[in-house]
């Protein structure tokens, strides 16, 4: 099926095929020269091009980009005038898949070019699912278009990832969506000019829908239904109309990752305002606040560390109280906790120290403990004499007792060096008199 290949239209041009379809769908590219942003793809001799015309090669592809970017449109455009078939791989099984492909060797025998699959949601078939489709894929019964929001080396198996074209797709810019939406407007299979639309609303649009451009016309056809008589789009009809803003955030994929990395960095990096933004839409999309309180507890200790011990007293507190308040009060708990460790002097000596001290004992230097530290608890002990010479650390004059504590081996051995953020300064001095008590 090809979506604007229709043998009949209307006095202006538009396919009675689409007359009752959503604007989005209305609206959807009809060759490259109409796909907005994805330069990246559609330069002259790119494997895009290559796909597309009667001629082009039997080449599956994986097309990996955001919401609304266009992975349905390009799949429709690969497919040119061959058949057709889109299943979504929410509701769609292996035995849809097969359906479809028996079908398409029917009709190669008799003289037809293979059908084109198009899966939607692909990262969402499970792994034997995924491995059905490898034959078709393999033998070219089908030529097949997965589309995903994920990376695909994570949600597409590996056999068929590498018997497939992988194509990304970019967030669109604003300029793009802005592009989109005066189209809309004016284009006879859109609006045919029968709105206007104002600046201040197409922003407020565009502040919406992010980058996802079938959010937009969403929207855009939306507010056109409840313009009044003068048919004039404003941005207080825009705010009227309009849902609550779209937050771009797949709490199982790679938005779930890359907002928490991100927000994690700017925590660690002490940027208070930008650990806010990603916390405010960990939040909005519903992520669960007890996996954001427990990756504030470890930042405590890896990133903030010595430097302020009160930091992990902190987000433990905050951890305990979003379990037992739970949402939406937790949010400002969790406010609370990220302010402070973005706030906090940094340092990362514990965690490297106790990394260092790891690698040694993996590499086998480990030594044996020193006779009079080992447990002196049981009878024979002292005949052996372990503990017969401890020094007990409380009877040394300021609490220390210069004897060794590393074993032989490790004798010179240094983990831990205190920075000079924080409490870690006056630790520095501290540990200097402890080590020359010592004799370290």
């Amino acid at each position: 099926m090809d979506l604007f290949d229709a043998a009949r239209t209307d006095a202006s041009g538009v396919p009675e095929t689409l007359g009752n379809a959503p604007l989005a769908v209305r609206m959807r590219p009809r060759n490259l020269d109409e796909v907005v942003g994805q330069q990246h793809l559609l330069t002259e001799g790119s494997p895009l091009r290559r796909l597309i015309g009667d001629h082009a090669p039997a080449t599956s592809v994986v097309l990996w980009g955001p919401p609304g970017t266009g992975k349905t449109t390009l799949a429709y455009l690969v497919a040119g005038n061959r058949r057709f078939v889109e299943l979504s791989a929410v509701t769609a099984g292996v035995k849809d898949v097969r359906a479809v492909v028996d079908d398409s060797k029917r009709r190669i025998a008799t003289g037809e070019r293979e059908t084109v699959l198009f899966v939607d949601e692909i990262h969402r078939f499970t792994r034997s699912q995924q491995d059905a489709l490898l034959p078709a894929v393999e033998n070219r019964w089908v030529t097949l278009i997965g589309a995903t929001t994920e990376n695909p080396s994570f949600s597409v198996v590996g056999p068929l990832l590498s018997r497939s074209l992988l194509l990304v797709l970019q967030p669109l810019a604003s300029s793009d969506i802005a592009e989109v939406l005066a189209r809309a407007v004016e284009d006879a299979r859109g609006l045919g000019g029968s709105v206007t639309l104002e600046d201040d609303a197409r922003d407020h649009i565009l502040r919406v829908a992010g980058a996802d451009a079938r959010k937009a016309l969403t929207l855009l056809e939306s507010i056109a239904q409840a313009a009044g008589p003068e048919r004039l789009v404003t941005a207080a009809l825009a705010e009227a109309t309009m849902d609550a803003a779209l937050v771009a955030y797949d709490k199982s994929g790679d938005q779930h990752y890359d907002v928490i990395s991100a927000f994690i960095k700017s925590v660690r990096g002490s940027d208070v305002d930008a650990a806010l933004h990603y916390l405010a839409r960990m939040v909005v999309a519903g992520e669960d606040p007890r996996f954001i309180a427990r990756r504030l507890v470890i930042l405590a200790a890896e990133d903030i560390g010595m430097a302020d011990p009160q930091g992990l007293v902190i987000a433990q507190a905050a951890a305990d109280a979003v379990s037992f308040i739970g949402m939406p009060e937790g949010r400002i708990v969790l406010a609370e906790a990220t302010t402070y460790l973005a706030s906090a002097p940094k340092s990362n000596r514990s965690y490297r120290a106790i990394d260092a001290a790891i690698a040694d004992v993996r590499a086998g230097r480990a030594g044996v403990v020193p006779e009079h530290l080992r447990d002196a608890h049981y009878a024979g002990a002292e005949r052996l004499g372990h503990g017969t010479t401890y020094l007990y650390a409380h009877d040394a004059p300021h609490g220390v007792a210069a004897q060794e504590y590393l074993p032989e081996a490790l004798r010179d051995a240094r983990y831990y060096e205190p920075t000079d953020h924080g409490y870690e300064r006056t630790l520095t001095e501290r540990l200097r008199t402890i080590r020359g008590m010592l004799g370290r």
